[in-house]
């Protein structure tokens, strides 16, 4: 008779702790809190806040976990990676991220530098492509306005001579005329008077 009492007292005490356990792994109201399972070890997930409980598998140090809100002797309950709704101990929780998630941020924050970094390369070599091509422009423009003064120069030299020719040629085409105006203000008085004592003579 005693075994049988154990044996019904055994049967009620699992049938209890199965439906407890399968109340804790039910999906629970969407008000989770962010945090995170310390950086220094695993731990076991136990289907109630104590070691008593059923453990339902573990989890990873630094992992990203849900706290539904729920406490009990130094237990947090907690959604894991898969959903679950199990019991960790609090002292394992921390609402800081772990060490593995820093490292992954700072590791997609460096891919994205990196990417930055290509990046402003590519750009930084397109613009000394320019500025070689704007070199080379520049220094067939100065040879052009270099030439365009050497030409400019001897055109204004060239100016210069046929202008001071111009003037010499004004200058002996006046002194001509000035030479041809004294000659005849000397001669045809002379003339005029010959022609009239010549007059008179004949008187």
């Amino acid at each position: 008779m005693k075994k049988i009492t154990c044996l019904l007292a055994s049967v009620l005490i699992a049938t209890s702790f199965i439906g407890h356990a399968e109340e804790t792994e039910q999906t629970i109201d969407d008000n989770f809190t962010t945090a995170y399972i310390s950086d220094d070890l695993f731990i076991y997930m136990h289907a109630g806040p104590g070691n008593n409980y059923r453990i339902l598998g573990s989890i990873n140090a630094g992992d990203e976990i849900k706290l539904t809100g729920k406490q009990e002797n130094g237990y947090y309950q907690i959604i894991d990676t898969k959903e679950r709704a199990t019991w960790v101990e609090a002292k394992y929780v921390s609402t800081k991220p772990g060490l593995r998630v820093m490292i992954a941020e700072l590791n997609t924050k460096l891919a994205d530098s990196e990417d930055i970094n290509l990046q402003t390369t590519s750009d930084l070599a397109t613009a000394n492509r320019e500025i070689v091509k704007l070199s080379e422009q520049t220094k067939q423009l100065n040879q052009q306005i270099s030439q365009l003064t050497q030409e400019l120069t001897e055109t204004t030299s060239q100016l210069s001579t046929q202008d001071m020719a111009i003037k010499k040629e004004y200058f002996f085409n006046g002194a001509i005329v000035l030479g041809i105006g004294l000659l005849f203000g000397l001669i045809l008085p002379r003339l005029a008077a010959r022609k009239k004592s010549s007059m008179d003579s004949w008187k």
